[in-house]
C-alpha cells in the first residue's frame, strides 16, 4: 500500500508522496468485466460519493495526481504492489499495452479492501503523455481508508503512479515527485492511440510535456 508522508509545501496544498502496498493480493479480477468509478462532487465539497462509469466509456477529467517510488514504497525499497493485473510488480513505460502502474485509494467493508477504482483500469495522463493501469491501493496508517487517498483533494480524485527510481538516489527520486504532483487533466478508459513518450518517469526527470 501506498503510504501517506508530507515531502514538501508548495502553493495552497501541501505535496503529499504516496507508497504503495503490496499486500492483500487477491486474484478476483476481471479485467474487461470490471466497472470503473470516480468521484461525483456536490456543492457541498465534504460530501463525496463514487458514481459508476461503464467500462469502456472515455472520461475526460482533472485528478490529483502524486508519485510514488521505489524508495518510498511499502515495503521501502521495493516495487511490490497489491492488486497485479499486468505487472507481477509495480512497472511499465506509458504505453497502452504497457502501462504504469497506479495507486488509488480504497475503503473497508467487511474486512475487505475495495478499490475506488477496479484493478485494470486504464487512465492517460495528458501532460506525461502516459497511460497508467490501476494496481495498487494508496494510504497510511493503521485506518488508510480514511487518508486522503480516499477522501480526495479539493474535490477531486487522488491518483499515485508510480515513477520507480530504483537506480537513483531518493532526494532526486523525491524531487521529480515533486514536479508532477498537483491538479492534472486525464482520461478515464481511454482509447488506445494518444500520444505516448515510453519510459520510467524518474529516468526521464519526471518530465511534462
Amino acid at each position: 500500500m501506498t503510504s501517506v508522508s508530507i515531502k514538501a509545501a508548495f502553493a495552497v496544498a501541501a505535496m503529499v508522496s504516496m507508497s504503495a502496498c503490496g499486500g492483500d493480493v487477491r486474484s478476483d479480477y476481471d479485467a474487461f468485466n470490471s466497472v470503473s468509478t470516480r468521484l461525483n462532487v456536490d456543492n457541498d465539497l465534504s460530501s463525496l460519493t463514487r458514481v459508476a462509469i461503464a467500462p469502456t466509456q472515455e472520461q475526460s477529467m482533472n485528478a490529483y495526481l502524486t508519485g510514488y517510488s521505489w524508495w518510498d514504497n511499502t515495503p521501502r525499497g521495493s516495487a511490490q504492489i497489491a492488486r497485479p493485473v499486468i505487472h507481477r510488480t509495480a512497472g511499465g513505460v506509458g504505453t497502452y499495452k504497457d502501462p504504469i502502474t497506479l495507486a488509488v485509494g480504497h475503503r473497508k467493508t467487511g474486512g475487505r479492501s475495495i478499490m475506488d477504482y477496479k484493478p485494470g483500469t486504464r487512465f492517460y495522463i495528458e501532460n506525461l503523455k502516459k497511460y497508467a493501469i490501476v494496481e495498487d491501493m494508496c494510504g497510511d496508517g493503521p485506518r488508510p481508508q480514511e487518508g486522503p487517498c480516499h477522501t480526495g483533494h479539493r474535490g477531486h480524485d487522488w491518483i499515485d503512479i508510480y515513477v520507480g527510481g530504483r537506480r537513483m538516489d531518493e532526494a532526486s527520486v523525491d524531487a521529480c515527485m515533486r514536479r508532477i504532483t498537483g491538479i492534472q487533466s486525464v482520461i478515464l478508459n481511454p482509447r488506445p492511440g494518444y500520444p505516448v513518450v515510453p519510459g520510467e518517469i524518474a529516468s526521464t526527470g519526471c518530465r511534462t510535456f
